[in-house]
């Protein structure tokens, strides 16, 4: 059987306030602290927190403990972390003791989960290096192993990760690039030697978008009937990459689609087939070599049906506001003002642009939702 490898995205953005016309000139408070509001931000991730990290990080640490061949990973956005620090430092040490185990690998992201390398390589590599020394400072850790921000990714953003040292980076495993190809396989890009892994967004989008869904034809998805399909994917895989956000537990998956029973079984199901096992990133990277060349000269994500960019940037209010926030970098630096350069990075979050989407048609459901 193929290797089993999980990566979990975990973000929350610093959400904005209610900023009106009228505040322009006179506030610089851009970010919800009002108590009584939706919107706050303490109040949601506490909420999140409850229904999602908190349930999910006590069943992973079961779970390592209990099967020692069970692996998992994660990247957490440097403003996530900051949001735990001030509001639920309880779930940064729950984090603090997967990764103790040694079997749950931290990746390198964007420090504010932004579209940086898009719009500006040099803030791009200053929110990477951000984003590694507080992973350092806070896990004791450095990431071998770098997944941008919605899992965007082209030749050139490889080629720039490697760059930086990293040794892998994550992608999706989109039908368009890889036509016949399986994503079971590690690939590298044109003229570089970083080994790309790929997300089986069949086999995650089963349980991050499918597993409650009684329309389903599959419905109720067992682990016994998830393992069986990990075993037959394995005929034309070295892994499997099962991608996902990690709310997928409690949150966008409520506890009582039995998700959290599914999870818990699932380890158990994957490990009777004969050779199965779990890795994280960094050992699939080093136990497997690269099959062949993928080139993905246009940027791909793990978003929408399209898997493109047209999530952040498909409208003109999405371009125009992208646009902007990037041409302020320099007059912002010059300030070298602590706060107002804070402010500015906070708002290059991708969510902020996410939330003008406007398309309506295979993925309206979830942009309506996130709006």
């Amino acid at each position: 059987m193929a290797t089993t490898c999980f990566y979990f995205q975990v973000h929350q953005p610093w959400r904005l306030r209610r900023y009106r016309i009228f505040d322009i000139g006179k506030r610089s408070d851009y970010f919800s602290d009002d108590s009584e509001s939706n919107l706050n931000n303490a109040r949601v991730l506490q909420k999140v927190a409850r229904k999602s990290y908190l349930p999910t990080n006590e069943l992973m640490l079961h779970l390592l403990n209990r099967h020692p061949e069970f692996a998992v990973s994660y990247s957490l956005s440097g403003v996530l972390i900051e949001q735990l620090k001030e509001f639920a430092p309880e779930v940064l040490d729950s984090f603090k003791k997967l990764v103790d185990t040694g079997r749950a690998e931290i990746l390198s992201e964007t420090y504010h989960h932004s579209l940086s390398f898009l719009y500006s390589p040099k803030e791009f590599r200053h929110q990477v290096g951000m984003h590694r020394d507080l992973i350092r400072v806070t896990f004791g850790v450095t990431p071998t192993v770098f997944r941008n921000t919605e899992l965007i990714y082209s030749n050139d953003l490889a080629r720039e990760v490697e760059s930086l040292g990293y040794d892998a980076v994550l992608s999706e495993g989109a039908d368009h690039i890889l036509g016949w190809r399986s994503p079971g396989y590690i690939y590298n890009p044109p003229k570089s030697k970083i080994k790309v892994l790929l997300k089986n967004y069949r086999l995650s989008d089963d349980v991050a978008f499918r597993f409650s869904s009684r329309d389903w034809t599959e419905y109720p998805l067992t682990s016994e009937k998830y393992a069986s399909w990990l075993d037959a994917a394995s005929a034309t895989s070295d892994y499997i990459g099962l991608f996902m956000d990690y709310e997928t537990f409690g949150e966008h998956q409520w506890e009582d689609t039995g998700i959290f029973k599914f999870l818990e079984a699932l380890p158990a199901a994957v490990l009777r087939y004969p050779g199965a096992r779990f890795g994280t990133p960094s050992q699939v990277a080093h136990e497997f070599s690269s099959v062949a060349e993928l080139n993905v000269p246009h940027p791909i994500s793990w978003a929408d049906t399209e898997r493109d960019l047209s999530a952040w940037r498909s409208n003109e209010i999405q371009a125009s506001a992208l646009d902007r926030i990037y041409a302020l970098e320099n007059s912002i630096l010059l300030t070298a003002d602590s706060e107002i350069i804070s402010d500015w990075r906070r708002l290059q979050t991708s969510d902020h642009f996410y939330y003008m989407c406007t398309k309506w048609f295979a993925d309206g459901d979830v942009h309506a939702y996130f709006n």
